[in-house]
């Protein structure tokens, strides 16, 4: 994921008043985790969020929101969310998704 320090601003901003969440450098740009586990990232144009396989499909229904495709493989589970719908739809409610399914998980 390349970086875009921009996004990543606006995401460490929401991402620091959750108790928990730990900012990484990961695949080449910046992400979020909680109790280990990955909860979202920003890249150049995009945001990523881990939302469980449970709520993909309500997640991808929203509006900007993509599957995630790596190297042909669908990572059931995760979207993509262009920045502009994130921002205009609320970023903080797309964390709120996140974090709960990384919330739910066992710690690393």
């Amino acid at each position: 994921m390349p970086h875009d320090p921009h996004l990543a601003d606006l995401m460490r901003d929401v991402a620091a008043r959750r108790r928990g969440m730990v900012e990484r450098s990961m695949f080449g740009s910046r992400c979020w985790l909680l109790n280990g586990n990955l909860v979202c990232g920003a890249e150049v144009g995009r945001f990523l969020f881990r939302v469980g396989k449970a709520q993909e499909a309500a997640a991808l229904s929203r509006p900007g929101a993509e599957a995630v495709v790596l190297s042909g493989r669908r990572m059931g589970g995760f979207v993509w969310v262009e920045a502009d719908a994130c921002l205009d739809g609320g970023l903080e409610s797309w964390i709120d998704l996140a974090a709960a399914f990384a919330g739910a998980l066992p710690p690393k």
